[in-house]
């Protein structure tokens, strides 16, 4: 499973721009609720109970809020790119401007486990990440998550 194949187009979010952390939280789960029919309210639940365990912000100004779902068939995602950098608790501190959103059906096969761990690769690659912040349009930050593979670690 490609990144492409859980984030479309439409789920492409540029200039939000929310008072902090709990408020992008529920920014997203209204937007996620709208494209998976699952209540806001659940996924709000469920992302706050993931964050209580330790911020999914990675540092670098990226952060990637995800938790899983009964109610889901299929993985769902959504790219976000804030107009304002927001405070997250990352682990080094900053505020973050590129948030992805991933949603995992509660009984996710390995495929779907590792459609995250391909997102946290692409947004420790310095390179993707000046793409997506650079690109003008929905269309275009979707095609770098479609389409770049990041680099493999040197050792």
């Amino acid at each position: 499973m490609n990144i492409g194949d859980v984030i479309a187009v439409e789920d492409v979010i540029l200039d939000l721009r929310p008072e902090g952390k709990t408020r992008l939280l529920k920014e997203l789960a209204v937007h996620a609720a709208g494209r998976t029919g699952c209540p806001a309210a659940e996924i709000t639940s469920v992302l706050a109970a993931r964050e209580r365990l330790g911020s999914t912000g990675l540092g670098m100004g990226v952060a990637i809020p995800h938790a899983k779902m009964r109610a889901l068939q299929r993985p769902f995602g959504a790219f976000v790119r804030l107009g304002t950098p927001c405070p997250f608790e990352a682990i080094d501190g900053q505020d973050v401007d590129l948030v992805v959103l991933l949603l995992l059906p509660e009984a996710s096969p390995q495929e779907h486990l590792n459609v995250l761990a391909r997102i946290a690769r692409l947004l420790r690659d310095p390179d993707a990440v000046a793409r997506l912040r650079q690109a003008a349009d929905a269309v275009t930050i979707h095609q770098v998550l479609a389409c770049s593979q990041p680099r493999p670690a040197v050792a």
